[in-house]
């Protein structure tokens, strides 16, 4: 029997699977990047090996040296996780090749389901439903649009390999169809190395069900499905099984369609059919049809661990190493509710573009599965998936374990950057998806309202000031006393984003403290139960040197404490700057210094998190300067292009 497992993965998946490892008795080894050195699951695990570098392209993606790792460590079992090498049927060879045991499919499998045109060829041929389509090898302009032209708008263009919503763009009209398709294959082409590109039949009411699926190499049996609607740009955000408004024909008629899949490639290990549903109708046994099949453990595998007891990577492990199928599809349990909810490091008022920074806290409530690689004072790099955890809950009811959800979204608690926890806590409590009605458009169409941020009461101000200025501690113990030779009244300056805002604090005792900002009277009172302003509960904070973060239903307010002398810094806004907003790799220039451009104009293209953004003009103007080269590595904030609105040089 293998002793000894290497998880060729980092964060939280790494974590998720040392875990079970460790429970069954096997000696772990992880492997890491630079950057990674002094990560979670390098601290987890009995021994690890150094990778160097800090890209993926440095580091995990270098199957070489993680099999070298492997062989150095003594290790016989290879678990990929998810992401990297996960689907790379070479690599699975190359560890075959080297002796090792490949926690996964076959490369066989993994190439019958790789490339999404192939795939789907495969799964007509096995009596699978697929949506109306073009799959064809011819990848001219003309056939394209041609076939988009027959299958009828809108039209979903979608890059035949890989996923997660990268090369896929929604193209509802004939006269976008030629930039659609060139920003398609562009992004296909840096996340994959594949340009290639299949056109769909849009659902107007998709909801996006997938099966999870297990098999042994011969049988396969799934273990019921998860619905995975709530999306943005493509990309999963929260998660749940079962499907609300699942019905047990239609659960048979998947469970079905995504054994036949499984069995069709000889599938071995844990596996994912995706399913598109047309729920324009409700969900009807003749309504879903084959997306795709991820050849590996998904990222939220977890919520089919909730509903149904079982330990998924265990049973990988298991198979992996010979043994048969647990249990048989009728003994499978299927219990109660669960969600899982996808908390990121991004700026949600920016665009929910990608952050970096450490954090300098982060805490969970009692009770809640967090499924994370990261712990307070690690840094989030720009260099991999900018997510910090899974907050996973389970209930006998689907309203039961969504209002733990909600719960669970307002207690955690994040600081040193942003986060989208704010937004997963408005969806958890949108009436639209607490009454089940969900499809893959209700964030797009709901998004002002889930995006909107509340407001910083005077209340709060004061309490920042009163933490910050050490006259109370977050610990709600007072902290300031009389101190004869003070004075009486102080005044903290507080700066909240551009907003600079004078508190003068009047303490009366070490339990009564009167803050004053502009008209408005803050009443800090100290009482048993904590502090008080103005008769409620003072929120939850941290403090980390000049900067106080209070915790208010999962949002996070920063407001950081100023000397009063001092004034902010130039606007860049005012200055033409048109800025990096987070690290990436500047794909194009499209302007030079001199170009009059209307409203509207691209000016420049920047690859992040192998997606492209666009930056463009927001009124007209002319281009005073530009301070990039296409291929130039940008940091968060660095100038780009630099416009003059006014007509003239406003250097």
């Amino acid at each position: 029997m293998p002793k000894t497992l290497l998880i060729a993965n980092r964060g939280e998946i790494a974590c998720r699977v040392i875990r079970t490892a460790r429970a069954m008795g096997l000696r772990t080894v992880a492997v890491h990047s630079d950057v990674d050195a002094s990560a979670l699951h390098v601290a987890l695990a009995d021994a690890a090996v150094s990778l160097g570098g800090a890209a993926p392209g440095e580091s995990y993606l270098l199957g070489e040296k993680i099999i070298a790792a492997a062989k150095a460590t003594g290790a016989e079992l290879v678990h990929p996780g998810y992401g990297f090498l996960s689907e790379n049927p070479e690599f699975a060879e190359a560890c075959a090749e080297a002796g090792l045991t490949f926690v996964g499919p076959s490369a066989a499998a993994m190439r019958a389901m790789g490339l999404k045109d192939a795939a789907k060829a495969t799964m007509e041929a096995a009596g699978v439903p697929v949506v109306p389509g073009y799959h064809g090898s011819d990848q001219s302009d003309d056939v394209l649009a041609d076939a988009a032209d027959r299958i009828g708008y809108p039209v979903l263009i979608k890059a035949v390999a890989g996923g997660g919503g990268k090369g896929m763009r929604q193209v509802n009209r004939a006269e976008d169809f030629a930039e659609a398709l060139r920003a398609a294959r562009a992004e296909a082409k840096g996340a994959f190395g594949n340009a290639h590109v299949l056109v769909e039949k849009f659902v107007s009411k998709p909801r996006h069900i997938e099966v999870q699926v297990f098999g042994d190499g011969t049988r396969a049996l799934h273990l019921y499905e998860r619905d995975c609607s709530l999306q943005r740009r493509h990309q999963k955000v929260i998660e749940e099984a079962p499907a609300p408004g699942m019905t047990e024909e239609m659960r048979q008629a998947m469970g079905a369609a995504a054994v036949r899949a499984a069995e069709a490639i000889g599938y071995s290990g844990a596996g994912t059919v995706e399913f598109i549903v047309d729920a324009s109708e409700g969900l009807r046994a003749d309504r879903f049809y084959f997306m795709e099949m991820n050849t590996r453990l998904q990222v939220e595998h977890p919520v089919t661990e909730e509903i149904t007891g079982i330990d998924l990577v265990e049973w990988q492990l298991r198979v992996a190493m010979g043994e048969a199928l647990p249990m048989r599809q009728e003994d499978i349990p299927l219990a109660g509710h669960a969600f899982e909810a996808r908390l990121y490091a991004e700026d949600v008022p920016a665009g929910f573009l990608p952050a970096t920074g450490t954090l300098t806290h982060l805490a969970f409530p009692e009770g809640v599965r967090a499924e994370t690689g990261v712990h307070t004072g690690d840094a989030v790099s720009p260099w991999y998936d900018p997510m910090i955890a899974k907050v996973v809950v389970h209930g006998p009811t689907r309203d039961v374990a969504l209002a733990r959800l909600s719960r669970a979204l307002e207690e955690t608690q994040v600081a040193g950057l942003v986060t989208n926890l704010g937004f997963l806590g408005a969806l958890a409590r949108h009436p639209r998806f607490a009454s089940g009605d969900v499809d893959t458009g209700l964030i797009a169409a709901e998004l002002d309202e889930l995006t909107e941020q509340p407001e910083t009461t005077p209340e709060m101000l004061a309490w920042a000031a009163l933490l910050g200025g050490g006259f109370v501690s977050a610990a709600e113990k007072p902290g300031f006393g009389f101190m004869l030779w003070a004075p009486l009244v102080q005044t903290v300056v507080v700066q909240l984003g551009d907003e600079t805002v004078s508190c003068r604090i009047t303490p009366h005792g070490p339990e009564q403290i009167d803050v004053a900002i502009g008209d408005d009277r803050v009443e800090a009172r100290r009482t048993g139960a904590g502090w008080t302003l103005n008769g409620t509960r003072a929120p939850e904070a941290h403090v980390a040197e000049r900067t106080v973060t209070l915790f208010d239903r999962g949002h996070a307010h920063v407001i950081t404490l100023l000397d009063p002398l001092e004034r902010g810094g130039g606007d860049a806004a005012a200055e033409g700057l048109i800025l990096a907003p987070m690290p990436g790799l500047v794909q194009a220039v499209h302007v030079k210094a001199g170009d009059t451009v209307e409203a509207g104009t691209p000016l420049a293209v920047l690859e992040a998190m192998k997606m492209e953004h666009v930056f463009r003009a927001a009124v007209a103007g002319t281009v005073a300067e530009v301070l990039t080269t296409s291929g130039a590595q940008v940091s968060q904030g660095d100038p780009l292009v630099r416009m003059d609105y006014a007509g003239e040089d406003a250097a």
